[in-house]
This record gives C-alpha cells, sequence and structure tokens, in this order.
C-alpha cells in the first residue's frame, strides 16, 4: 500500500506546479496562509502538524493525512508521536477516524 502513498505524493507534485501555473492567484494567497499559519510561533511546527494530522484524519481528507504524515516526519515528530496524534483523532471523531488509521500507517511505511 505504501507504493499508491509514493505514487500520490509524485502526483502530487505535479499537479501542484499546474495549479501554480493555471491558479497562480490561488496558488499565493493559499501558500502565503499555510506559510503563515504553519511557522514557528507558541506552537512549534512540528507540533501543529501532529495537530494537523489529527484534523485530517477527523475530516477523512486522505491526502491531507498523507502530507501531514509526510511533514511531521520532516519536522522531527516520531512515528510513535504521530501515531499517537491519530490515536486521539479516533478518540474524538470514532469510527470515521478509525477507518482512516490505516492511510497514517501507509504514510509511515512510505516515509521510512
Amino acid at each position: 500500500m505504501s507504493e499508491k502513498v509514493k505514487a500520490f505524493y509524485t502526483k502530487f507534485e505535479a499537479d501542484t506546479e499546474k495549479m501554480k501555473k493555471m491558479a497562480p492567484n490561488m496558488m499565493m494567497g493559499f501558500g502565503g496562509l499555510f506559510q503563515k499559519t504553519m511557522a514557528e510561533g507558541k506552537l512549534t511546527v512540528r507540533e501543529k502538524e501532529l495537530i494537523a494530522v489529527g484534523i485530517a484524519m477527523s475530516i477523512q481528507c486522505k491526502p491531507c493525512i498523507f502530507l501531514h504524515v509526510k511533514k511531521c516526519l520532516g519536522v522531527g515528530a516520531s512515528k510513535e508521536e504521530i501515531l499517537e496524534a491519530a490515536q486521539v483523532s479516533v478518540m474524538m471523531s470514532g469510527g470515521p477516524g478509525f477507518t482512516h488509521m490505516p492511510e497514517v500507517i501507509d504514510a509511515l511505511e512510505a516515509n521510512e
């Protein structure tokens, strides 16, 4: 399954380049919001990315799960911290979060 996640990352990079060309204002606006919101502040970037994983699971956004698990790892979150954040999401959202736990595991395996 992690091969599907790796394929997603490759396609998403290509799609992002297309969006930069075809919808540059949207990309600049969203990119600015993302950069300002996810920058170091009272919460660390690591903490913000762990929150993002939990929210991604709760709103059932598979691409968001894949992207934020990768970002978590990139800013130093451990596999155990990511899984714990995901478990909090399951506790808060119940079944919908539970059904997305395999995607977190797939993303972790794809980034090993």
